[in-house]
């Protein structure tokens, strides 16, 4: 059965499919170029969908030989080839609307564009909606990406919409190159803010410290049974969060007993920590250490 990210992914590739189709012969036939700028976005867009669907059915692979650690990252790879394909699509909008600034040109018939991007920016609020609410739910950086991706589209569809009643009202051309020059500043944004989320965690990174902070807290109901904890360690790869830390126990504890210890501590942080996974090194306590 389908689970609920790679259904959200696909919903994703059939939403950009059709909106790529329709705005690029919107586009062409009434030779607009922030339409037909538009239409370059929703086949980044496009591609971009393909490449979360690719993360989002691979990042849950179990552990193999070759990845030990599991496949989460694959989700943070997807992310920054996402934001990285924003760059592009913008740096094509600019070419070609510095083309069209330059030689000149005359949109056609206003009345088709605007229904296509109105319906366009309609469309592409929902899909995001969607692929941002089942990103956080389920912590896939890969929908999130996608999601911000494709709210991008619902602000630039607006600029072209509103773009090309000013054209229609006024009968002033040089809007629509400049709707699609306004629409690939907003692209860059996105990109820039993509990126930053998404490639970061490639350094492995520690989680945010309000994070760090609730996993503090959930030790310190455990005091009792430790004398202290130190060297915490977190990553992120993908949806799954590493934590690793050293545990100092009494010296007379048994092996048994200092087990059942770390059993009960990874457990509890594993239970409130979405898609965690704990490894807790145990140290004697020195003579010097001072105890109650």
């Amino acid at each position: 059965m389908m689970d609920v990210r790679t259904k959200a992914a696909w919903i994703s590739v059939f939403s950009n499919t059709f909106l790529t189709i329709a705005k690029l012969v919107v586009g062409i036939l009434i030779g607009s170029i922030s339409v037909i700028s538009e239409a370059i976005h929703s086949a980044n867009d496009l591609l971009a969908s393909f490449i979360a669907l690719f993360a989002v059915k691979n990042s849950s692979k179990p552990p193999d030989k070759e990845h030990p650690y599991g496949h989460g990252k694959i989700e943070n790879v997807s992310g920054t080839i996402e934001a990285l394909l924003i760059f592009i699509a913008a740096a094509l909008i600019v070419k070609e609307a510095v083309a069209k600034i330059m030689q000149g040109g005359e949109v056609l018939d206003t009345g088709w564009g605007i229904a296509v991007m109105g319906s366009a920016a309609l469309l592409n609020f929902l899909v995001s909606n969607y692929l941002l609410k089942v990103g956080k739910e389920t912590d896939s950086i890969a929908l999130e990406a996608d999601g911000m991706h494709l709210r991008t589209d619902v602000y630039t569809s607006l600029g072209v919409f509103i773009g090309l009643i000013l054209i229609k009202l006024t009968g002033y051309q040089l809007i629509d190159p400049i709707a699609a020059i306004m629409v690939a500043i907003l692209i860059v944004k996105a990109a820039y803010d993509l990126t930053k989320k998404a490639f970061t965690p490639l350094m492995d990174t520690s989680l945010d410290d309000e994070m760090i902070d609730f996993i503090e807290s959930i030790l310190s109901k455990y005091d009792s049974k430790f004398i202290e904890y130190h060297d915490l360690r977190t990553r992120k790869a993908g949806r799954e969060s590493y934590i690793d830390l050293h545990l100092v126990l009494q010296p007379d504890i048994s092996i048994k007993q200092g087990h059942e210890i770390c059993d009960l501590l990874e457990q509890d942080i594993e239970r409130k920590v979405p898609y965690a996974h704990v490894l807790i090194h145990v140290e004697p306590a020195t003579v010097d250490v001072q105890t109650d």
